[in-house]
């Protein structure tokens, strides 16, 4: 059932969203229903040959040779495609947009990073026929040591996976092997904190699994030009890679998407186009370049694994005044869309919290696993999954009411972000406060009373009059052969604090007896020995801290209250 819950900021927003609960049809529906909706398969071309791969069957190893004769010779084929027919053999998708340094080759030449890396394509009449020669290619591979686990990835004497990044991290800002985050003064608050709670949370690579596996079918037109129908998500991503690796002027192809069967990240940043219009462009004929469901399994890019280390120091009545982050993406063997997860994920910190004293080291890890890609708000989805267990954690560590936790601690309007931007739109407090009513969970009337419009700014839209910074992870040089660690000795200053946020005066939580949690809810009692809230945390700054300049109105969406006008 949905329910619009129109009390909650109804003096903020217009009384016109009244499409929810409605039977409204999708513009597309009667094609799916009917088989009638077009897909980059259901294009046909006289004389169309097919294109597959011969992949690694290792997870790390130098190609010594690679022989292609007898597969040349066996009937069907029409091209054996090696990495020195790839105009430009390298590539990672960002670098469209200056982001990253190229990394990926579309078939591998020296070495190969993960199992499923392509090695030779072979475009033939038949996919049968493409098989076949596949089977008759001779590559006498060295294996190598590999690593799969990211923390052993950049331990020293690792393999080193990845020739563009040596030391198997990302280098962001062409200055340190991690994305930073640093406001306040975490390790000092912890040292102040009633509590310290630790945490270590893990999420495994996810397969997309789309219906439709990727793929793509490139065609020769007049004047010099190649048409494309593809599966892609991203049409402009894919027709600027496929003209960068081919070096063709993009006025050259002709791209045309259209139905997705299924995509959910997985079809953002295929090389399927590139490979067919060189298929193409060698044979002069239709070349399609299709995975089969074995191959989408294997080599599609998946979510990545992340790994997750939170440290939280709390008081006795709940408030949290540090949060430290050390997080893991698992790009794989090279770069596709990990680096840009991280950026997106140490934007989402500290999660939907007001805590004082925040601070994060992510890294971008290269392993000898398939390569890592976009998948539902992926960069957001397993860090968020991290913090909210580890409220839990933190709850159940100071016997406090789990949902009275993250209502206390909850941004409100005009609060200061770790990222030096103040909070609005901001609805967790009545989310919290639905959820308890829905579940039967009780809470505190004093929780029953708060609202995301009262009681944030002033203090708490101060940014911090110190901020503990560091040279942790300096990289020097931003050459792809010019990677090397220069550590930097840390010699800590004598820190000074800014003032504590404002939070509200609340009793500790006591359960109380006529509770009547939902069926099946786990009951929560306050620990052992669980110290009073008679604790104090009262940094004090050495200099007035500056309110954020307020930014002009604008209108956002909440997850509750569809439009809130500032």
């Amino acid at each position: 059932m949905i329910e619009f819950r129109k009390e909650y900021f109804a003096d903020e927003r217009d009384d016109n969203l009244n499409e929810i609960g409605k039977p409204t049809q999708r513009q597309d529906m009667l094609g799916h229903v009917t088989g009638r909706s077009p897909y980059f398969d259901d294009h046909l071309f006289d004389g169309l040959l097919h294109l597959k791969c011969l992949r690694s069957p290792h997870h790390h190893a130098r190609i010594r040779s690679v022989d292609t004769s007898e597969a040349e010779r066996m009937p069907g084929v029409k091209k054996v495609i090696r990495a020195r027919d790839v105009p430009l053999n390298l590539n990672t998708l960002l670098s469209l947009m200056d982001f990253g340094l190229d990394d990926e080759p579309m078939l591998a030449d020296k070495k190969v990073c993960y199992v499923g890396e392509p090695v030779v394509a072979v475009v033939a009449e038949t996919e049968r026929a493409c098989f076949d020669a596949i089977a008759k290619i001779r590559v006498d591979y060295e294996v190598l040591p590999h690593v799969l686990d990211v923390e052993e990835a950049i331990k020293p004497g690792a393999p080193s996976v990845n020739p563009t990044y040596p030391t198997n991290t990302f280098l962001y800002h062409e200055k340190y092997d991690h994305q930073k985050l640093r406001f306040g003064d975490v390790e000092a608050a912890l040292r102040q904190a009633d509590h310290v709670v630790e945490g270590r949370y893990q999420m495994s690579p996810i397969e997309q699994a789309p219906t439709e596996t990727c793929g793509a079918i490139a065609a020769p037109e007049t004047n010099n030009r190649f048409v494309v129908y593809t599966s892609t998500q991203a049409l402009f991503f894919s027709l600027g890679t496929a003209a960068k690796m081919l070096k063709v002027s993009s006025n050259r192809l002709h791209f045309i998407g259209g139905t997705v069967g299924g995509g959910f990240g997985g079809k953002v940043d295929s090389i399927h186009e590139p490979m067919a219009i060189l298929g193409c462009m060698l044979t002069g004929k239709p070349v399609r370049y299709a995975w089969d469901r074995e191959e989408e399994m294997q080599v599609g890019a998946p979510r990545g694994a992340e790994r997750w280390y939170i440290t939280d120091g709390v008081m006795n009545d709940g408030r949290i005044i540090a949060r430290k982050f050390i997080g893991y993406f698992d790009s794989g063997a090279y770069t596709r869309l990990s680096s840009y997860a991280i950026i997106k994920g140490t934007g989402h910190l500290p999660g939907p919290y007001t805590i004082p004293n925040v601070s994060s080291d992510v890294y971008c890890v290269f392993t000898n696993r398939t390569p890592a890609t976009a998948m539902r708000g992926f960069g957001i989805t397993g860090v968020d999954f991290s913090i909210e267990a580890h409220m839990d954690k933190v709850a159940s560590k100071i016997g406090m009411n789990p949902i009275e936790l993250r209502i206390l601690n909850s941004y409100r309007d005009g609060d200061m972000k770790a990222h030096r931007r103040l909070a609005k739109n901001t609805a967790l407090i009545e989310c919290c406060q639905v959820v308890a009513e829905k579940a039967k969970w009780k809470i505190g009337s004093e929780y029953k009373a708060m609202s995301s419009l009262k009681g944030g700014g002033g203090e708490r839209a101060l940014i911090p009059a110190h901020t503990a910074i560091d040279q942790k992870g300096m990289v020097r040089g931003s050459g792809t052969s010019s990677f090397g660690y220069q550590p930097q000795p840390y010699v800590p200053s004598t820190p000074t604090f800014p003032s504590t946020p404002a939070f509200p005066s609340v009793p500790a939580y006591t359960p109380a007896a006529s509770s009547s949690p939902a069926p099946g809810a786990p009951e929560r009692r306050p620990a052992e020995n669980a110290p009073t809230p008679s604790s104090t945390y009262n940094p004090t700054p050495s200099q007035p801290a500056t309110p954020v300049e307020q930014r002009p109105a604008v209108n956002r969406f909440s997850s509750i209250s569809g439009l809130r006008r500032r």
